[in-house]
């Protein structure tokens, strides 16, 4: 109240006889001046007569005549406008929704439980929206954004903000607003990423403005910010961005109809840097430089020496189960660099391929695919050999091979779709099989239609077997992830209503569901029409659907309502069960004779895609993921065994590549679970959660595992997976979905996720059967966590940067430090999954808004170099 004149101070007792004399006075230009004075003196009397500021400024406003203004709102200091502007969203609210609207003040004194009577404020609803710009106004120039921001929601006028704010302001406000999207209801939410792109436009911030443009998923917006900068340089720091969101090429060609002359061709530089072929370049380059380009062998990553198991018998066994984990934990572990010594460098007849038996030899010769990861050129040549041999599951292998090769990565061969496009039809189930696959990985995110004649007819024709049926639909679903395309829903649906009992009650059933709700990642309310349609199919397959589709379209929105429909799916088994119980144990005197007749269990399965789908809509938001895993807890001490399972797999999903303690504590708590299906799942989210980081007590707790299980074969292969992922790319490749500082969802990575996890709902009958080629998929969602620095033509330029924990700084005075603890390295370097990069000296301006992956520099004109000291 410092701005508050003294006098007024003393006002304070006679504000009741005041409000009388007011009443008395006739309307003139001092009276106008009295409400302004009074309103003022009601901020003190807001308890009893609510609201009571706002009606004295209106009426202050109103009594006022035309020629004169009234002071503006910032004159009578800060608190004043904030509480006005409190006032006002209070006011709004009640105008919009009725008095219940807003909670009445609590009473003091046992006689004043007369409520206050209701005051009749004075003004339209634009005049409170004027008076709302004006408080605006002084907000913006007092460093107060975040208020504008909420103000302005309150009233329903975001769209306002953008006229109000300038150069200084903008980041501010945008950054507040961008913080509050996961809080929002939708529509709202969607009404605000719009609202900050227009701004970010506005003042040509083109990253930034891209960077919404992909969350929004909006090909039109896209394809304007990508072709508003004339600048070619920061057209290759956009085409960058984009080859990392994988967005298809074909959203930047203007649409045919609009003017057939126009340019179609983008620049070849462009076009390179969007197709991302200069990914495995790079990153051997940046292996070099971190140190870790040399093969490592399964020993250095076992360390069996350190394991304290009993020697003797098993020690010696060359096992095929043991071969066949040695297979992905030599694929993931020398991920991308090519020099692998079990596949790439192994001498011709010594390959590791055929030291795996039938099915196992398929997932060691597609080994090689990841071995040698985004190296379209020389890949092909190494699986090329394999193609040719008369062994079946080998030739399997090497298309898949191909197809994990080509992942994320295009070029202008086109390479997978020329070799695996004539086996999807071959009759031999693997070369089948892994040619749908293969497909579905090279050309994830891509919308290419051309693979929709490939892999539609598969689904749709019920002669096929419901395996190649849901692959296929599953490869569709990764293609055209987060698409929406109505020619595949439609065909999906009408296999799910087609098809018989039997062959949806297949365990392959899920996949062709979550082929489904893959094309709807992130489309939030346009699945309704689907969702309806699936409600009308009688198998219990439309559950799991109905979960998936729902889960996938509010993936990372932080839905709260969406996820406490899922926790009252998994809770309200229980109560059914209980009752089922007690009816029975009555029963059970009357007819003891009549026990042969015994009813099918009923089908869960939904269940587990319901614990799942929490965490697939509550990641990528902290307070979100901080709450569901205080939800998992219960889940884990009250769910049925099927909750049980699924448990540990979306505490995997919540913290990919990201071992926090907690975390890691509560998995290590499950994987010594009773149930066995509740440790191998814990074992596995285990190695997802530290997927990539090297995290050095993870792997500590692996290698006791190994000792723990040694004589559980299931578990310990689980194990040695886990130990794969946990080194993958020898700690250079994180499968995080989240990228450019956690706030872009990469679509392809959900599905590449969720298809493993998927499988592991069911480990037994896939991944721990013959189906343990499905842990490729997690390929889509692998990506080099590294910043490298880049010149204006695209070369290497060391520069040093400061790297630390993210600090989260919105909303916060001043310029507070956004990473905290913070090391300085030359670039390149690698970034974890919650820190952050700045440039250590002035020297150089990104290009870029984030400092991750690729990011170009351009030397700053106005730098001067501080001049060591003369001695």
């Amino acid at each position: 109240m410092t701005s508050v004149p003294k006098p007024l101070k003393f006002l304070h007792p006679h504000y009741p006889e005041l409000q009388k004399l007011f009443d008395a006075w006739s309307p003139s230009e001092d009276k106008s001046l009295f409400a302004d004075i009074l309103s003022v003196l009601a901020m003190t009397y807001s308890d009893t007569q609510p609201r009571g500021t706002l009606r004295y400024r209106l009426l202050s406003a109103s009594l006022l005549p035309p020629s004169s203004t009234i002071p503006e709102p910032g004159s009578w200091g800060h608190e004043y406008v904030r509480h006005l502007a409190a006032e006002l969203g209070e006011e709004y609210t009640i105008r919009q929704e009725g008095e219940e609207a807003v909670a009445p003040p609590p009473a003091v004194d046992a006689d004043a439980t007369a409520k206050p009577e209701p005051i009749k404020i004075p003004g339209t609803i634009d005049e409170l929206r004027a008076l709302a710009l004006e408080c605006a106004k002084f907000f913006l120039s007092h460093n107060a954004e975040p208020d504008v921001v909420d103000l302005f929601v309150e009233l329903e006028m975001v769209d306002r903000i953008a006229g109000l704010i300038d150069v200084n302001t903008f980041g501010r406000v945008c950054t507040y607003m961008d913080r509050c999207v996961t809080l929002l209801p939708p529509p709202d939410d969607v009404a605000f990423l719009r609202a900050i792109h227009s701004i970010y436009l506005q003042f040509s911030k083109f990253p930034e403005a891209l960077s919404v443009a992909v969350r929004l998923n909006d090909a039109e917006l896209i394809r304007q910010d990508f072709n508003a900068s004339g600048n070619p340089i920061m057209r290759r720091q956009l085409a960058l961005l984009l080859s990392r969101a994988q967005i298809p090429l074909e959203w930047l060609q203007p649409p045919a109809s609009e003017d057939a002359d126009a340019e179609t061709e983008l620049p070849e530089d462009v076009v390179e840097c969007l197709s991302n072929t200069h990914l495995s370049r790079f990153f051997r380059g940046f292996g070099k430089e971190v140190g870790v380009a040399e093969p490592k062998s399964l020993e250095d990553v076992y360390k069996s020496h350190l394991e304290n198991t009993r020697g003797g018998l098993s020690a010696n066994v060359d096992s095929a189960r043991g071969n066949l984990a040695g297979t992905f934990v030599n694929a993931f572990v020398n991920a991308g660099f090519g020099n692998d010594k079990l596949m790439v460098e192994a001498e011709e007849g010594n390959s590791w391929v055929y030291k795996n038996k039938d099915h196992g030899m398929m997932s060691a010769a597609a080994s090689l695919g990841l071995s040698l990861l985004w190296d379209t050129d020389i890949g092909l040549s190494h699986v090329d050999k394999y193609t040719y041999s008369a062994e079946e599951h080998i030739k399997a292998g090497a298309l898949l091979a191909t197809g994990l090769l080509n992942s994320g990565v295009r070029t202008e061969a086109d390479a997978a779709i020329a070799l695996l496009s004539d086996y999807t039809t071959n009759p031999s189930l693997p070369l089948k099989t892994a040619s749908i696959v293969g497909l579905g990985l090279a050309y994830a995110g891509s919308h290419r239609e051309d693979l929709l004649a490939l892999l539609l007819p598969a689904v749709a024709d019920e002669s096929t077997s419901t395996e190649i049926a849901a692959l296929s639909a599953l490869s569709l679903g990764f293609v055209f992830v987060g698409s929406g395309n109505g020619e595949i829903t439609s065909t999906i649906l009408q296999t799910l209503m087609e098809r018989d009992e039997k062959s949806l009650g297949d365990k392959w059933g899920r996949f062709l569901a979550l082929g489904l709700a893959l094309l709807f990642v992130g489309l939030q309310d346009a699945s309704d029409a689907t969702l309806e349609t699936l409600k009308a199919i009688e198998h219990p397959i439309s559950r799991q659907a109905q979960i998936l589709v729902e889960v996938c379209s509010f993936a990372a929105t932080g839905n709260v309502l969406r996820i406490q429909k899922l926790l009252h799916l998994c809770g309200e088994h229980l109560e059914a069960v209980k009752e089922r119980e007690e009816a029975k144990e009555e029963k059970k005197e009357e007819k003891k004779d009549e026990k042969k007749e015994e009813v099918q269990k009923p089908d869960d399965t939904f269940l587990s895609f319901a614990v799942l789908g929490i965490s697939i809509i509550a990641m990528g938001e902290e307070i979100g993921s901080e709450m569901s895993m205080r939800q998992f807890n219960h889940l884990m001490h009250y769910g049925d065994p099927i909750i049980r399972k699924s448990v540990p797999l979306a505490l995997g999903l919540i913290s990919t590549s990201n071992p926090q303690l907690p975390v890691l504590d509560t998995l290590s708590k499950y994987s010594h679970d009773n149930d066995l299906q509740v440790a191998l799942n814990a074992i596995f989210a285990m190695g997802l959660v530290g997927a990539g980081t090297n995290n050095a007590r993870l792997a500590q707790m692996l290698r006791q595992l190994a000792g723990y299980y040694h004589k559980e074969p299931d578990c310990l292969f689980t194990v040695r997976i886990a130990q794969g992922l946990v080194h993958m790319g020898k700690g250079t490749i994180g499968l995080n979905p989240f990228f450019s500082d956690r706030n872009i969802m990469s679509r392809p990575a959900v599905a590449g996720l969720l298809a493993t996890l998927t499988a592991f709902t069911d480990a037994k009958a896939f991944v721990l059967d013959r189906h343990h080629w499905m842990l490729y998929y997690l390929v889509s969602a692998m990506y080099p966590r590294f910043l490298i620095t880049l010149n204006e033509d695209l070369e290497n330029l060391p520069v040093t940067v400061r790297v630390g924990q993210a600090v989260d700084v919105v909303g916060q005075a001043g310029k507070p430090r956004t990473i905290s603890g913070f090391q300085t390295h030359q670039t390149p370097v690698r970034l974890g999954t919650t820190e952050r990069a700045e440039l250590a000296t002035e020297e150089y301006i990104p290009y870029a808004h984030v400092l991750e992956g690729f990011v170009i520099l351009q030397k700053n004109p106005g730098y001067e170099k501080e001049d060591a000291m003369q001695l």
